[in-house]
């Protein structure tokens, strides 16, 4: 039997993703509103972020708040596209791989995001996918670490559990960024531990370790805590398959594959069924070569 190809599109685990296309690309922006205003906080921050880059959504945004400067739905939505659009011309690459005219072009489009995110922010300022997007201008404009806490604790006073602007605070405060190895630990434990038996939040130790797994010395305990992390969380009764639950399964199945914590893996595989997340194992390669790979080795379900 042939191995199951993972699907990494976003929209075959989340329907609502194809909904919301479907409404920007037909230009219905009430029914657009309608689904982002109905989500819950985190799915409000993940939906906004995974149809950023629908074609013509700049134009057409523009228009909207032309109409409506008040409409701060529409700003969240601007603002992540154009924090897009900006990551975009910069590449993932370490700065040493960007080029003078990328980081000009990337800071200039990173401004204009900010821009409308705090107008948007002064106009909606309980909208976590706001505070989430601005978590990124922060550090991609290099604003400093103590405006991106400020930030986060603005988003905190929002929603103490929010994951998508948890994943941003973490990418601040690794070693490529703002910190080191050990505040990036100490606050994915902190997340870890007070969110709720059964959250997603966990996955905050599984990131970390990934980010930093080229200083870890101690495997065994690494590992321990990873799958106690994962006890409270994709291997707890009362963990959700909302949106976002891919990319959690996703993150928990790279940290036990480079682990060497092939029955973990194995495990995580068989309950994504064929599905994935770009985002970390592109870390490694191309995604879904490398997770067919890595599922194989660990002896997964095919």
């Amino acid at each position: 039997m042939l191995p199951r190809q993972s699907n990494l599109d976003p929209a075959a685990a989340y329907p609502k993703i194809t909904t919301l296309r479907a409404a920007l690309d037909a230009g219905d922006w009430p029914a657009s509103r309608e689904l982002l205003d109905a989500a819950e906080q985190a799915e409000r921050s993940y939906l906004t972020a995974a149809v950023a880059d629908v074609d013509g959504l700049e134009d057409f945004l523009r228009g909207v708040l032309r109409g409506d400067p008040g409409d701060g739905t529409a700003g969240a939505l601007l603002g992540q596209h154009l924090v897009e659009a900006a990551w975009a011309i910069r590449t993932r690459a370490r700065a040493g791989h960007v080029s003078r005219e990328q980081f000009v072009a990337f800071r200039a489009g990173l401004v204009e995001a900010e821009r409308v995110l705090v107008d948007a922010a002064a106009r909606s300022p309980e909208d976590p996918a706001i505070w989430t997007a601005r978590l990124v201008t922060a550090r991609g404009l290099r604003l400093g670490l103590s405006e991106i806490r400020r930030r986060y604790g603005r988003l905190a006073e929002i929603d103490s559990h929010h994951l998508p602007g948890q994943q941003q605070m973490l990418q601040s405060l690794c070693a490529k960024w703002y910190g080191d190895a050990a505040l990036t630990y100490e606050f994915a434990k902190e997340a870890a531990a007070a969110a709720p038996a059964g959250a997603p939040n966990p996955v905050l130790l599984a990131e970390a370790y990934i980010e930093h797994s080229e200083v870890v010395t101690d495997v065994d305990r690494v590992r321990a805590e990873l799958r106690e992390a994962a006890m409270r969380s994709v291997w707890h009764p009362d963990f959700r398959r909302t949106h976002g639950w891919v990319r959690t399964m996703s993150t928990f199945a790279m940290a036990f594959v480079l682990l060497d914590d092939q029955p973990a893996a194995a495990s995580l595989f068989d309950a994504l069924g064929g599905r994935g997340s770009r985002w970390p194992w592109e870390y490694l390669g191309d995604p879904a070569a490398t997770i067919e790979k890595f599922r194989a080795r660990a002896g997964g379900n095919t």
